[in-house]
């Protein structure tokens, strides 16, 4: 009798999760012709070898003479003397056509647009994968695919322009830091402050500090030899290192200075230097040593680096009174 009602006990069970699998809805799968969606890193140009396709950097000039005149005055003239295309040989890296594509069908059409690349008609990703299928051998744009320009929608060419160029080294649309501002209009208004790095008055660029074309550090920004801030490229001085470095430094410097301009002498966050000390040296809460109950803020304590004079880092002193 005990068997018999356990096995009344177990039959319910056994139809339940049956009737359960049956209900189950199989796994989707994804149709056998959908391709994955192309992200703006996946795209790649993939030039056609047909020698018959192409018609030669002449044929474009008979219609185009302005653009081919510009053309003969950029680095990119290179590409019609065959000698300095190194392994890149062929009519698919020839002049025009290296760029825009193979020619034929477009003259063939009585310069029918539709049968010729251009890049005003396409995205940004597609646009730069034919500028990239050169270009990205370079150490300078090799990280453009993952840039974040790129990302943002932003081309090669809307920063250059390779018949029209301002500047005719890197075929910039406009000097620099005019092209700049012409997106970053808040870095532009931090460049007007009292303290500033001296970018408006020409002795530095916006690329001595940040690669447009994409890197691995925040905001693009280069580094230095050992991976270390770019700010040390010119305050060699402040990198160490020091046998008591100033922790404050594993942040970075932005943790006390506004790298493009500021209101504050020296470009930092503070405009007194005692509250931007006590920013991090007040309970110690943080790590930071706290602030010694002599030193109150009187006015002899609000400039911290009379006294504390190696203050990115010392040799000697494990207090910063001394280089």
């Amino acid at each position: 009798m005990r068997c018999r009602a356990h096995i009344f006990s177990v039959v319910p069970l056994v139809v339940c999760s049956l009737v359960m699998a049956g209900r189950a809805k199989p796994p989707r799968s994804e149709p056998p012709n959908k391709k994955p969606k192309q992200s703006a890193q996946s795209h790649k140009y993939v030039r056609p070898t047909d020698p018959s396709l192409y018609v030669g950097t002449e044929a474009c000039k008979t219609c185009h003479e302005e653009l081919y005149n510009a053309f003969a005055t950029s680095p990119h003239l290179v590409t019609t003397i065959d000698s300095k295309l190194d392994a890149r040989k062929g009519p698919e890296w020839h002049g025009c056509e290296a760029c825009h594509g193979p020619g034929k069908e477009h003259v063939e059409g009585g310069g029918d647009k539709t049968k010729i690349f251009a890049f005003k008609d396409v995205s940004p990703a597609e646009s730069s994968a034919r500028c990239l299928d050169c270009h990205q051998s370079s150490h300078e744009q090799s990280n453009y695919g993952r840039s974040a320009h790129l990302q943002s929608g932003v081309s090669c060419t809307d920063c250059h322009s390779p018949h029209h160029a301002k500047d005719t080294q890197s075929l910039l649309q406009e000097s620099s830091p005019k092209l700049c501002y012409s997106c970053h209009l808040d870095v532009k208004a931090q460049f007007v402050r009292p303290f500033h790095h001296r970018v408006n008055e020409g002795l530095m660029q916006c690329n001595d500090c940040h690669n447009p074309h994409g890197g691995f550090e925040r905001h693009q920004l280069r580094t230095v030899a050992g991976q270390d801030e770019v700010c040390y490229k010119c305050h060699a001085d402040k990198q160490g290192p020091f046998v008591y470095q100033h922790e404050a430094k594993i942040e970075g410097c932005e943790a006390c200075h506004t790298p493009h301009g500021s209101t504050n002498q020296r470009m930092l966050v503070q405009n007194q230097v005692n509250l931007l000390c006590i920013s991090c040296h007040s309970t110690g809460g943080n790590g930071a040593p706290p602030t010694p109950s002599f030193h109150n803020q009187a006015n002899e304590y609000q400039a911290c680096t009379l006294c504390h004079t190696a203050i990115h880092g010392s040799n000697s002193s494990n207090v910063f009174f001394t280089p």
